[in-house]
């Protein structure tokens, strides 16, 4: 089937507005956040309505062996939803249904183009929470958080986005569809094959629909800051806060270059003094005195760890403030060049030595690197700032960027805790998994999409 027979099978199968060809408009489809990815240009853009409409697209590529990305908002930084060239791109934002909430059972089903805050917001309607919160999460989408196994800030309390998932409604490469999961709070049956989809990067089928448990809607946080004259004593006290058995609901981490960043966007000061090397943020949502306790208990970790500042506030808005000047950060940074954020995770005893490999790369690659990061979990976002139109300062942030995964994997760490592989870090995961690893991802691969109709190339190749 010619590339124009095949466009022209799509429109009779979704309608002509459903199927985008004009490289204007295509070219917005091409790449997701991430600038070192590569990426190519679509044969066509389709927007399907439904999961009748996925598994036709999909029949018709594999007929016409036409690669296909899937892809949800575009807000992933690993370009895992890159195009390729002569792809189609499944843009999988019209399949945007809160199809049930079930506050009974407390689980929900959700089509993948639904935005993470809007089904955030509808749950919280029936008292109830669902807790996986990227940093996009305004305008990420269930399906791209799925297909990555997106984190966020609360993940040292409620885990990343698998851990939500129950089961999944999935195309397959033959465009059948595959049920796989529960809706029960136990069930052993079989592999588990939802937890193989979540997290595989649109690699082995397009998922369509997903139930997810949910929590009961958590109490207003309770808000902890504390600064540190160093790393190390930061560090120490993150390793205290585990060791002891603490498990706030947040945890974060900011270096001196991302405080003085936050700080000048913010126009204020943060209170924690000229010296600060580290800032921990830290908040409870278990509500009453079990949220006092909590924090109290942190405060004095951090105070036996030698902070120099640490407060605590039940303030609503004030804690706010204070988590403002980690979710700035990045938009802090733009002031001085484009950013390219790193995504990194090391043991959480680690995490201070992580940041002094952060700050000899900067000072020998000459460029400006901020950390920050979630703390509680060990995942942390080394930023390198450059500019875009100077050529040796792109090659050397690609050069920082590299020697951060470095640094991260000699930790005992992984290369990526929350954006995934996608096209941008194929050759660290081969490094990481190993080669015996990397061969069982490819068998997975064969025996599901055994024409490598699926996103190929990203994540790791098939030779």
């Amino acid at each position: 089937m010619s590339d124009e027979a095949l466009v022209t099978r799509l429109r009779d199968l979704l309608g002509k507005s459903a199927v985008l060809t004009d490289t204007d408009v295509t070219a917005s489809y091409a790449r997701d956040m991430m600038p070192l990815a590569p990426s190519g240009t679509p044969l066509a853009v389709v927007l399907p309505a439904n999961t009748e409409q996925v598994q036709a697209v999909v029949k018709a590529c594999a007929e016409a062996k036409v690669p296909i990305v899937p892809r949800g908002a575009g807000s992933g930084l690993s370009g895992a939803a890159n195009a390729i060239d002569g792809c189609v791109t499944l843009s999988l934002t019209k399949l945007n249904e809160i199809v049930e909430i079930d506050p009974g059972n407390r689980l929900a089903v959700v089509q993948p183009g639904v935005v993470n805050l809007d089904f955030r917001t509808a749950v919280e309607k029936h008292g109830l929470f669902y807790p996986p919160d990227p940093s996009s999460y305004d305008w990420c989408t269930i399906g791209g958080n799925l297909s990555t196994n997106a984190g966020g800030l609360c993940c040292v309390k409620y885990g990343v986005t698998t851990d939500s998932v129950l089961g999944l409604e999935v195309v397959l490469a033959d465009g059948s569809l595959l049920k796989t999961g529960r809706r029960t709070v136990k069930g052993v049956a079989g592999y588990d094959l939802a937890r193989l989809f979540v997290g595989s990067e649109g690699t082995l089928g397009v998922i369509t629909q997903a139930t997810v448990q949910l929590k009961p809607l958590p109490q207003a946080p309770a808000t902890l800051v504390a600064g540190f004259s160093t790393t190390e004593a930061a560090g120490e006290a993150v390793a205290r806060v585990v060791r002891e058995g603490l498990v706030p609901s947040l945890l974060e981490i900011m270096d001196a270059s991302s405080i003085k960043a936050a700080e000048a966007y913010l126009k204020t000061d943060l209170g924690a003094g000229s010296d600060c090397q580290a800032l921990l943020l830290g908040q409870s949502d278990a509500g009453g005195e079990v949220a006092r306790r909590e924090l109290a208990a942190l405060e004095q970790i951090c105070v036996d760890c030698g902070a120099d500042l640490a407060y605590t506030t039940e303030d609503l808005e004030e804690g706010r403030m204070l988590l403002q000047a980690r979710r700035v950060v990045l938009t802090a940074l733009e002031t001085y060049g484009l950013w390219l954020t790193d995504d990194v995770c090391v043991p959480r005893t680690r995490i201070a030595e992580l940041i002094r490999g952060c700050e000899k790369i900067s000072a020998e690659v000459g460029l400006r690197i901020a950390v920050v990061g979630h703390a509680g979990d060990g995942n942390m976002h080394p930023t390198i700032v450059y500019q875009p139109d100077d050529p040796d300062e792109f090659a050397r942030a690609q050069r920082a960027f590299d020697e951060i995964l470095e640094v991260g994997l000699s930790l005992g760490g992984t290369v990526t805790g929350e954006h995934g592989v996608g096209k941008i870090k194929r050759e660290w995961l081969a490094r990481e998994i190993g080669p015996v690893g990397l061969r069982v991802h490819r068998e997975i691969k064969r025996a599901l999409d055994p024409e490598n109709l699926f996103n190929p190339g990203s994540m790791f190749s098939m030779t």
